[in-house]
């Protein structure tokens, strides 16, 4: 028993020395895509409902699929099929458990993401963020719930495809091939 928990516990350790930092102008054009992305989806938001307190389109998720995108272009998690369809799949999952399936929140909240997960995989569009997304699905304001299917259309398409086109641009700009985007589409 002792040698099994050792052995477990020594799979924990890690076998690799941590990377190093990016270069600087790595870390620049990705906060500058970041900024831009965000900005960008934050100035359609104000335009749309004039109203600074509604932020519907600004989704949480969002900013962790700026890290993806900007931050490391190359991962196979930040490829356009994976932003986009994670994120719609996700979205979709998500406002359907909220809407059909009858249990607390909690319970609703682990089966959206989990869901979402699964199918993610399913369709080789594994896109972290998605969870977020399937979450806010279900734990989000009444605005939210409020929109239904159209939280897939906007917010959630609308927002990717911003994100995506922002890539596009500022990841191609650089003349480092590392930051060149996408790696594939489909």
């Amino acid at each position: 028993m002792r040698r099994h928990l050792y052995g477990y516990l020594n799979r924990m350790r890690g076998l690799e020395a941590p990377p190093s930092r990016a270069r600087m102008s790595h870390v620049i054009w990705s906060g500058i895509g970041a900024f831009l992305g965000i900005y960008l989806i934050s100035v359609l938001n104000q335009y749309i409902f004039m109203n600074a307190s509604d932020t519907i389109f600004l989704v949480g998720s969002f900013g962790a699929s700026a890290v993806l995108i900007y931050g490391v272009p190359q991962a196979e998690l930040s490829q356009p099929r994976n932003l986009i369809g994670g994120h719609i799949i996700s979205a979709f999952i998500g406002i359907t458990v909220y809407k059909y399936v009858p249990m607390e929140i909690s319970l609703l909240s682990a089966l959206a993401v989990s869901l979402s997960i699964v199918l993610m995989h399913f369709t080789h569009t594994l896109h972290p963020p998605g969870g977020a997304t399937a979450l806010i699905a279900v734990i989000g304001s009444s605005q939210i719930h409020e929109l239904g299917y159209m939280y897939v259309i906007t917010p959630i398409a609308t927002g990717a495809f911003i994100l995506l086109i922002i890539a596009l641009t500022v990841n191609n700009i650089s003349n480092n091939p590392k930051r060149h985007y996408p790696r594939y589409w489909w």
